[in-house]
């Protein structure tokens, strides 16, 4: 139960629980349709709406039948290889990119900081269609289209602004003495970085990761330009599934995904509260 301040009127404390409510109308409304796809993933009949007997939960209404036919379907496997590859070496490049840059980017001295840092978060900016089509444009030019480094490349070009922020972030508390200390003490740029400053900046580069990471694995705008058959990922099976046969395999793919989902922002915020305990901050 909140404990109100004693200064606290009949006003104050009613708009607290209004307040509550409307967050709570809020979140259910944004939550329910992404909610209402897990039931119909175990639909047992090929629909995309709730039959009469899942209405009446019963048993043989609903079925596993959807899970086995991604987890048995070469394109399906395919597909969540190619999103994991690609995902994961788009998160490791852009997050060397992302953390080096916002390291030179907290430096008091660095010229052209603002305009720096707006080129850099440009991708965020930039509707994706505008940035899919220059890259197709200019990756055909270097053969680059249609292969496993354009596409990897192009995520990485997306996943690096959210690095710069949450690394710029966690570097505006950092106390730039034990920079000089080590400097001082005879340690050389690559130990100091090593030993000091990432140890302290790591909850930071960490989130900006794994905002890399879902950046890539749930983009489909990007793939759709650069991609062929052999880079074909999850977003772009699915995308296709919609347009050429409907399935509720792909109701099952998307519950796999939320879950997903769910677990990276889970770790996003363990690790925001143990940067705030790092800071000497209480977790709110």
């Amino acid at each position: 139960m909140k404990k109100f301040p004693p200064y606290a009127g009949l006003l104050e404390r009613s708009w607290h629980y209004v307040y509550l409510l409307i967050c709570a109308f809020v979140f259910l409304y944004l939550i329910t349709p992404i909610l209402l796809i897990i039931p119909l993933s175990f639909n047992a009949e090929p629909y995309f709406t709730f039959t009469k007997g899942m209405l009446a939960l019963d048993a043989d209404a609903y079925s596993t039948r959807w899970y086995t036919d991604f987890f048995t379907s070469d394109s399906w496997i395919h597909s969540i290889k190619n999103s994991f590859i690609i995902a994961i070496a788009s998160t490791f490049i852009a997050t060397a990119l992302g953390t080096v840059a916002a390291l030179g980017l907290s430096r008091s001295y660095m010229p052209g900081r603002t305009l720096i840092m707006s080129i850099l978060i440009s991708p965020m900016i930039v509707p994706l269609i505008i940035s899919g089509a220059a890259m197709f444009f200019f990756y055909s030019n270097i053969n680059l289209a249609q292969t496993f480094p354009g596409v990897i490349l192009a995520h990485t070009a997306l996943g690096t602004p959210f690095v710069v922020i949450t690394v710029t972030a966690t570097l505006v508390g950092f106390d730039q003495q034990l920079v000089r200390a080590s400097q001082s003490l005879g340690a050389t740029p690559m130990r100091t970085f090593f030993k000091i400053i990432m140890p302290l900046i790591a909850p930071g580069v960490i989130s900006g990761a794994l905002f890399a990471f879902i950046t890539s694995f749930d983009e489909v705008v990007i793939v759709l330009f650069l991609s062929g058959y052999e880079q074909r990922t999850i977003p772009l099976e699915m995308w296709s599934g919609i347009r050429e046969q409907i399935s509720p395999t792909i109701l099952a793919v998307a519950t796999l995904l939320v879950t997903i989902s769910i677990l990276l922002l889970t770790s996003l915020e363990m690790l925001r509260r143990r940067n705030e305990k790092l800071r000497g901050m209480s977790p709110g």
